[in-house]
C-alpha cells in the first residue's frame, strides 16, 4: 500500500466547530502531492457569525463567503475529493470536530473517515521548541507559506507526513502510525443521548 492520503484544513468563522468558512484539501499519491483545491463555505445558520479574532487570523470576512455554497451543498464535493483516503490534519481533533459539528448542525450523516494527526506525529518525529504548524513544516523542509490559508496549511501538513514517513522508513500511513506509536483514528457519528 503506497503513501496515499488527503491532507485537510478548515478555517472557522467563530468559536463554533460547525462554523467552517474555508477548506483546503491536498491529495498525495505514492508520497507526492498530485492535486490541491480549496473553497469558501457559507457556515450553517446559527453558526454563521464572524468574530474579529477569527477574521484577524485567517482574513476571511462575511462578504467573502456570502455567495459560497453552504456545508450541506458542499459535503458531497469534499467526500468525492477525499475518496476513501485516510485524512491527515495538524491537530486533527479540531478538523475532524469541524466535520462532525457541521454535519450535525445541518442534519447530515458524519462520514466515517479514518484520520491521523500530523501534530501527534511531529511530537514523535522531531525535537522542536514548538510544534505549531509553521515550525514543524520548517523542520520538514516546507517553509514560507501563508499560515491560516487552508490550502497552504494542508500542503504544509502533507509535507510533514511525507517527510516523517521518509524519516521513519514507512511505506504507508498505517505503518507510519505503528512505527511512531500513534493511532489511525476513526471519525464517528455523534452518540445519540437516550431520552
Amino acid at each position: 500500500m503506497p503513501l496515499d492520503f488527503t491532507a485537510i484544513d478548515f478555517e472557522t468563522a467563530n468559536g463554533s466547530a460547525a462554523s467552517a468558512c474555508s477548506v483546503g484539501l491536498v491529495k498525495v499519491r505514492d508520497g507526492q502531492v498530485v492535486d490541491r483545491i480549496g473553497w469558501y463555505i457559507r457556515p450553517p445558520l446559527g453558526h454563521d457569525h464572524f468574530v474579529d479574532w477569527n477574521i484577524r487570523i485567517h482574513g476571511i470576512t462575511p462578504d467573502m463567503v456570502v455567495d459560497a455554497l453552504g456545508w450541506a451543498d458542499q459535503l458531497v464535493d469534499l467526500v468525492e475529493y477525499c475518496e476513501d483516503d485516510i485524512l491527515v490534519a495538524h491537530n486533527a481533533g479540531f478538523d475532524m470536530g469541524v466535520i462532525k459539528a457541521a454535519c450535525t448542525a445541518t442534519g447530515l450523516a458524519v462520514p466515517e473517515y479514518r484520520y491521523m494527526c500530523s501534530l501527534q506525529l511531529a511530537r514523535k518525529t522531531y525535537h522542536l521548541d514548538s510544534y505549531r504548524l509553521p515550525m514543524v513544516a520548517l523542520a520538514a523542509g516546507f517553509e514560507d507559506f501563508p499560515h491560516h490559508d487552508a490550502v497552504a496549511d494542508s500542503e504544509a501538513c502533507a509535507a510533514i507526513m511525507i517527510h516523517a514517513a521518509d524519516r521513519w522508513g514507512a511505506v504507508d500511513l498505517p505503518e507510519l502510525a505503528t512505527m511512531a506509536g500513534i493511532r489511525v483514528s476513526q471519525l464517528q457519528p455523534p452518540v445519540a443521548l437516550a431520552g
